[in-house]
């Protein structure tokens, strides 16, 4: 009975562990076809092959429906680990055109996951791309000789001119950190990098799509999966069409030749950006393929940096262009009237402080001081501001007061255009003064801020936007680039009026001022016939040669174009601001410029300033 006993134990341990065995099987089993996937994704790689269908790039037309950017067809060359094998390296290398020591370094790359993020032997990886159609002809004819290779179709950027290029921007392949935000897109994609092809990524990029192709046993083709009934087309992208007019545009960039600076032009009515020229600046065709490294390494090398897009990323003392501001904020905190009077002994002088003004009439009232650009008057307004103690307890809260005007206005802080690294500029507040001067300064420590100077800096853009203020009386819209985008409205803030908090009534006298600068004043260069031209120049001291700036808009009463000018080191606003602003405005208002005017333009395009060793 005892053997029997111990038989039937064994019997159990033997079941049991048998039991175990099948469990752990079972278990085994579900976890390999189940919860993981492994296994699914070898088989459906044998069974199915999945062709993402890329979309094709929305079109970029400037206002007038010229077509600034485009696609070509090019070519990308992938490669599946699992199937590459018994290939000729050496035909393939010199099919493709690259060094075997390439071929080595690119594979090595593909295998690295820190380079290329989720690598599977099973799927197609990138293996070269761009290739233009006519290279591309070689590798498919051969194609068969080399396994594991395959191919797929995509775009190429093209630019019809070689304008714009700060504000169209470029395409370049995506990087991990792209790859990480956006599950859209996977290595070889492209992506927006700069200008308006950053802005609007999305609504240019379009939608993908998908092809399920079957497979047999030994990777041929056998068709579409189920007669395509899960295919995906792809999306194309939208459209976008700018508010630019190419052939202002054009011009702006023409008359910049040879100088560092930036011409600005929106239309008041809308806030849409006519023109944003920068120079120097770069052709975008040469921001395209396979060179586009190399070029944008090049340019980022260049002591004069192309690729920084002056009218919104560098920030300047804006000189008397801020003239207008200052008078706007005395007459709405009424510390002036269009009657009140300053006296200007060639200048401001008080108390031993000294500051410089050329010669006129004395004393003088706000419209003429505004058509001469008097220095003093604009002190003697911003002593009277900061030292109304019937208003402000102190001069920290009159400070207060001009900061939260100049904000208003669109100074200070990003205006909200739409392109990528917009800067914001420089308003001093009370704090920056009292941890300056450790709380004991008043209007005299800081009256050259009453004329644009000290510590006031500001874009380009934002001088233009001030223009566009004044002529339409205390208003603004965002300035964007967009004019429209296919199916879409542009975000609200590129539709709604901004409105600063000066009534609209103290613009008046500030727009006949800036008329008088044009008829008889500072800015008489910028008298264009049948045009009734409103302006401001002005020239912003630097440790070098002075700046030269202009501000201006026109039709005085039906404003449709308001332009800024700033040219680095230039001297004087009538020296070049002025001048090339007026041009700006003709060609827009006429659509031409006349013969005389023509003859200016090719003088001033052929005007160099030199920058150190530098002749641009």
């Amino acid at each position: 009975m005892a053997l029997d006993h111990t038989f039937e134990k064994r019997k159990i341990v033997i079941g049991g562990v048998a039991a175990l065995l099948v469990v752990i099987y079972i278990v085994r089993l579900f976890f390999l076809q189940i919860s993981s996937d492994d296994y699914k994704l070898r088989a459906d790689s044998n069974a199915f092959r999945k062709e993402i269908q890329y979309p094709s790039r929305g079109l970029i037309y400037d206002r007038n429906g010229k077509l600034l950017v485009y696609n070509e067809p090019s070519y990308n060359i992938l490669v599946t680990m699992q199937e590459q094998h018994g290939i000729d390296t050496l035909d393939f290398c010199e099919t493709v055109g690259i060094t075997r020591e390439e071929y080595i370094q690119r594979m090595a790359d593909i295998k690295d996951p820190s380079k290329n993020p989720g690598y599977s032997r099973n799927t197609p990886q990138l293996f070269m791309s761009q290739i233009p159609a006519e290279e591309f002809s070689r590798f498919r004819e051969k194609l068969f000789d080399f396994n594991g290779f395959s191919w797929e179709k995509r775009s190429v950027r093209r630019y019809s001119t070689a304008i714009a290029a700060h504000i169209l921007g470029d395409v370049g392949e995506v990087n991990p950190a792209d790859i990480d935000s956006d599950a859209y897109y996977r290595p070889g994609d492209y992506i927006g990098k700069l200008g308006i092809e950053r802005s609007y990524e999305r609504q240019l990029r379009g939608e993908k799509g998908m092809h399920i192709r079957l497979r047999d046993v030994h990777g041929r083709d056998k068709g579409a999966y189920a007669d395509g009934e899960y295919d995906r087309e792809a999306m194309p992208g939208r459209n976008i069409t700018l508010g630019l007019d190419a052939e202002l545009q054009t011009l702006a960039e023409r008359l910049l030749e040879g100088k560092l600076g930036s011409i600005v032009a929106l239309d008041p009515r809308t806030g849409e950006v006519l023109c944003m020229a920068s120079s120097p600046t770069y052709d975008p065709r040469i921001m395209v393929g396979r060179d586009r490294g190399k070029s944008q390494a090049e340019m980022q090398r260049n002591p004069m940096k192309p690729l920084l897009n002056r009218a919104i990323m560098g920030t300047y003392p804006p000189g008397s262009t801020f003239k207008p501001t200052q008078a706007l904020i005395g007459l709405q905190e009424g510390v002036i009237n269009t009657t009140v009077s300053f006296p200007c002994s060639h200048g401001f002088n008080f108390k031993g402080l000294h500051l410089g003004c050329h010669g006129h009439a004395s004393p003088i009232a706000l419209v003429p001081a505004m058509g001469t650009s008097c220095n003093a008057y604009f002190c003697w307004n911003l002593m009277r501001l900061f030292s109304n103690r019937r208003k402000f307890h102190n001069v920290q809260e009159a400070m207060t007061c001009w900061k939260d005007h100049l904000v208003a206005m669109g100074y200070g802080y990003r205006l909200g255009i739409d392109l990528p690294g917009e800067k914001r500029g420089m308003i001093p507040n009370a704090e920056f003064y009292d941890k300056a001067y450790k709380g004991r300064w008043n209007a005299l420590t800081v009256i050259s801020i009453s004329i644009g100077q000290g510590e006031v800096t500001a874009t380009p853009l934002q001088i233009a936007n001030l223009a566009a203020t004044i002529a339409n009386r205390g208003w603004f819209i965002t300035p964007h680039v967009a004019h429209s985008v296919q199916g879409e409205k542009l975000a609200p803030e590129y539709r709604q009026r901004r409105h600063t908090l000066v009534d609209a009534r103290h613009y008046p006298p500030i727009v006949e001022g800036m008329r008088r600068a044009v008829t008889n004043g500072t800015c008489t260069a910028a008298n264009i016939p049948g045009i009734e031209v409103c302006g401001k120049t002005g020239t912003a001291q630097n440790r070098g040669q002075d700046h030269s700036v202009f501000m201006g808009f026109a039709p005085m009463n039906s404003p449709r174009i308001a332009v800024a000018v700033y040219i680095e080191n230039g001297g004087f606003g009538a020296k070049f601001g002025v001048p090339l602003g007026s041009l700006i405005i003709e060609q827009y208002l006429n659509g031409k410029l006349s013969e005389a005017s023509m003859a200016r333009a090719d003088h001033y395009q052929s005007l160099r300033i030199i920058y150190g060793n530098y002749a641009r």
